[in-house]
């Protein structure tokens, strides 16, 4: 495997609630990043996510497609999230989407790791290419 790193640029536009029942409230959000470091581009994504009347209780999915260059090498891919988090405590899974690399980046496999540490986003992808 090999692995790619550097700072990511995150914005969000969260839509009002599309259920809101039970104490949980379910949102869709699109998510855009800027990759730079090791990765150069952008991504779009749609999020799903549920909300527990809980404090740091939650859930998510998302699809997220990247355009860009991964080490030097040009073409996009596809994201698939999952996370959940109770009580505070988070776990994620970010893996790309088998066979949807395009270009130079074409049979990419992988796992995304991303950090938050005081607002500040950073990326580490692990990947393979044929």
């Amino acid at each position: 495997m090999t692995f790619a790193r550097g700072p990511l640029g995150v914005a969000t536009e969260a839509e009002p609630p599309f259920l809101e029942q039970d104490g949980n409230k379910l949102i869709r959000t699109i998510v855009r990043k800027d990759f730079s470091g090791d990765m150069i581009g952008t991504s779009e994504s749609q999020m799903v996510a549920a909300y527990t009347g809980t404090t740091g209780s939650a859930g998510y999915v998302a699809i997220e497609h990247f355009t860009g260059s991964v080490e030097g090498k040009s073409g996009s891919f596809v994201f698939q999230h999952s996370g959940v988090m109770a009580k505070g405590d988070a776990e994620l899974s970010v893996m790309i989407v088998p066979d949807s690399g395009t270009g130079e980046l074409t049979g990419i496999s992988g796992t995304l790791e991303i950090d938050n540490i005081e607002g500040k986003h950073s990326y580490v992808l692990e990947y393979e290419l044929p």
